[in-house]
């Protein structure tokens, strides 16, 4: 039962770093040269883990998925570091759309479980945080920060309607 929960996460993780790196790479949109729009679907792989992951496994899978993000993209560490601060945060996203009764422990937050509005607000603020850290990263200087809200702004919408189509179209199970 564990391989089972344990392969199907790899396979949800090489699926995404899939899409992310094939498909959604080369989907921006630029002007005079700086690329305004980035399209980031990968952080739904650290927005589905199951409720009860412990926080330093989210952290390091935060890690491993950033770091092989920026493989792909020849951005040393800013993926990684985007996403190791959405694993980070996710717990304190989740407690605040927390229903009465608490989770059940053993599922993933997904639209199944959490309804589409709130999977929606949930989805939407971690993605917000992992823009905004991945855009100032990349700038490396708070001196490009309304540059960095801008895109983060542009960046936003087309990340999130994409990961609740992925949402519709894959929804897990577990």
């Amino acid at each position: 039962m564990m391989n089972n929960k344990f392969f199907s996460h790899f396979l949800r993780f090489v699926f995404i770093v899939l899409l992310q790196v094939l498909i959604f790479k080369r989907l921006s949109f630029s002007i005079g040269g700086a690329n305004y729009m980035t399209v980031l679907i990968y952080p739904i792989f650290i927005f589905l883990l199951p409720h009860k992951t412990p926080h330093a496994v989210l952290v390091f899978l935060g890690f491993v998925l950033g770091i092989t993000i920026d493989v792909f993209y020849d951005s040393p560490g800013i993926h990684a570091s985007a996403a190791v601060f959405t694993a980070f945060i996710r717990p304190l996203v989740l407690s605040m759309f927390e229903p009465r009764g608490g989770y059940n422990l053993n599922l993933s937050p997904s639209k199944k479980e959490m309804g589409i509005n709130n999977f929606s607000f949930y989805a939407a603020t971690l993605l917000v945080f992992h823009l905004l850290v991945y855009f100032i990263m990349e700038a490396f200087s708070l001196v490009y920060l309304g540059e960095c809200l801008l895109r983060t702004i542009v960046s936003f919408l087309p990340s999130l309607v994409f990961i609740i189509i992925y949402q519709f179209i894959f929804d897990p199970k577990e």
